[in-house]
């Protein structure tokens, strides 16, 4: 008699807190970690911080990418007037599925006076992949939230594309509590006909978004369509496409291309150039981004 094998569903999460430290240890904005929880396939490492920059997060998924069903959430969160960077160790895949969705989960918090950026490393849809992805972001008093995500539209190098499958990625942006923002990229079935319409995506096989939340966010429209300018120097008009807006609180980037390793560049290069200009923060990436 033959059995078949049952596999087992990933359901991972990770939650870390800063706090405000004291002492020498943790002058120039370096934080004191409060709490600190993960269950695999999720794991939290913390590098050494770079001379002058931020204390850093690295989230770390052992199970080498999702597949159907699997579940990921993390909970970042930056006590008042602390400051903190989470990062993740490289890219995240998703598989193909056959059918269940692959669920994501992340949610940032930020109290009075502090500063927090969560910059992941691209998120590579393989063909038929399911994934959906909601980023909560939450903002007190003065607390502000630089955060990115940036998605991948197939394993371009095997010339594999998404043709089929579901990308859902959702945002949802508050302020002491009051909903400031909510977005969501949906794409299901024929993906790749949306993907190469020029009313769509012309072609792009990449996009990313990032915002700046908090109290005056929008004051620094003009600083994120210079940095999007320089950013693009030297790029050919339309190699990489993006653009800034901003409302009362929050400050959108958008960024496509059909070539991902020029929209990699360029939105580090933008971001950070940005996180120097809003906060004063070394124009540098962390160490895992500088490829």
């Amino acid at each position: 008699m033959t059995k078949t094998a049952q596999r087992i569903i990933t359901d991972g999460r990770a939650e870390v807190t800063f706090r405000s430290g004291t002492g020498p240890a943790h002058q120039g904005g370096h934080a004191a970690l409060d709490h600190l929880y993960y269950r695999d396939p999720m794991k939290i490492l913390f590098p050494r911080p770079m001379a002058g920059d931020l204390t850093t997060a690295v989230l770390v998924t052992t199970s080498g990418g999702m597949v159907g069903g699997d579940k990921l959430a993390f909970a970042g969160k930056v006590e008042a007037g602390a400051s903190a960077l989470f990062t993740a160790q490289a890219a995240e895949k998703i598989y193909r599925s056959v059918g269940p969705d692959c669920d994501m989960a992340v949610d940032l918090d930020v109290a009075d006076g502090g500063w927090l950026e969560w910059l992941p490393h691209e998120t590579i849809l393989f063909d038929q992949a399911r994934l959906k992805r909601k980023t909560t972001v939450s903002a007190t008093g003065t607390g502000m939230v630089l955060a990115g995500e940036m998605m991948v539209f197939g394993r371009l190098a095997r010339g594999e594309v998404f043709t089929t499958g579901l990308a859902r990625d959702a945002w949802d942006v508050s302020i002491d509590g009051r909903p400031i923002w909510r977005d969501a990229l949906h794409l299901e079935g024929d993906v790749l006909r949306m993907l190469d319409h020029a009313a769509a995506f012309d072609g792009a096989r990449a996009n990313a978004t990032a915002i700046l939340v908090g109290q005056g966010a929008e004051d620094h429209l003009d600083q994120a369509r210079d940095c999007l300018d320089h950013a693009v120097d030297g790029l050919a008009d339309k190699d990489v496409l993006c653009a800034a807006t901003a409302m009362k609180g929050i400050v959108i980037a958008r960024f496509m291309a059909r070539d991902p390793m020029k929209l990699r560049r360029v939105y580090g290069a933008w971001w950070k150039k940005f996180r120097h200009q809003t906060r004063g923060l070394p124009e540098r990436l962390p160490r895992l981004w500088e490829i």
